[in-house]
């Protein structure tokens, strides 16, 4: 069984560093091999590239650009009303992740109307998001780039965000039947039966601790000892994603990371 293989979200660690190629730069200098940008397009592609490759880390995932912040969207996917601003934002990070070699492209579905009913809004919400994925599988297969689908926790992360299970996720990957669309895992509730049951389908996985979105060092519910030997059990080739809330320093608060490769290598 080979070891993991980590990445570090530098939109989540290194808050004490201004600048995505500072945080970049710390995680290479954290023994990180890989790293993962939310919103990279703070930055020009190509000074991200160039800081990367000096810190000899990889790229492995980027996310769809967010839309109007101020306004409150979380992506755009399936936004009634919005599908052109999708498309343009979708080109945008296509152009990211080809200067950047990143090969996936978290397609954010975006946040449920306030105020309105999920119930009620769902079967709108799924046949825009539908559409759009059928759409951007197309523009990704083109690059040879992943697109990932991410369901995010309302009871912790987002309460309006549209894609809230891996079981919705999986379903309407299933509908769109796309092989270069997958699942983006979190770790959220009934872990071991979720993990055997989606990795066949899961392209890319996030870590962090719970309630409180630490470190899997820090206090909390997960044993992720067990869930890393899981997955290295079940044979997961992807990046497991460091996007927690270091709780102090994030270098001091890798020691869970430093154990880990100690024991397991650092591949």
């Amino acid at each position: 069984m080979a070891p993991l293989r980590f990445s570090a979200n530098v939109s989540w660690l290194f808050p004490e560093l201004p600048g995505l190629a500072a945080r970049l730069q710390a995680a290479g200098r954290s023994g990180f091999k890989a790293a993962e940008v939310g919103w990279p397009c703070a930055e020009p592609p190509e000074v991200l590239a160039r800081v990367a490759q000096e810190a000899g880390l990889q790229l492995v995932l980027i996310n769809t650009p967010p839309g109007d912040r101020e306004k409150g969207e979380m992506g755009l996917a399936a936004v009634p009303g919005r599908q052109a601003a999708f498309r343009e934002g979708l080109e945008q990070a296509v152009l990211y992740a080809k200067a950047l070699g990143c090969p996936r492209i978290h397609l954010m579905a975006g946040r449920v109307p306030q105020g309105a009913d999920r119930a009620a809004v769902r079967s709108e919400m799924e046949t825009v998001f539908l559409e759009n994925l059928r759409h951007a599988a197309g523009v990704l297969a083109q690059e040879n780039l992943v697109g990932l689908l991410e369901p995010i926790n309302t009871r912790i992360t987002d309460a309006q965000y549209f894609l809230d299970t891996p079981q919705q996720a999986a379903a309407i990957l299933q509908k769109v039947g796309r092989p270069n669309l997958q699942l983006q895992m979190i770790m959220d509730g009934n872990l071991t039966g979720n993990i055997r049951e989606f990795l066949p389908i899961v392209g890319h996985v996030q870590v962090a601790q719970v309630p409180g979105r630490g470190e899997p060092g820090s206090p909390g519910e997960l044993n992720f000892p067990y869930l890393f030997q899981l997955l290295e059990d079940e044979g997961y080739k992807g990046f497991v994603g460091c996007e927690y809330q270091p709780q102090g320093d994030t270098v001091e608060g890798l020691s869970w990371l430093r154990s880990y490769w100690d024991r397991r290598g650092n591949p």
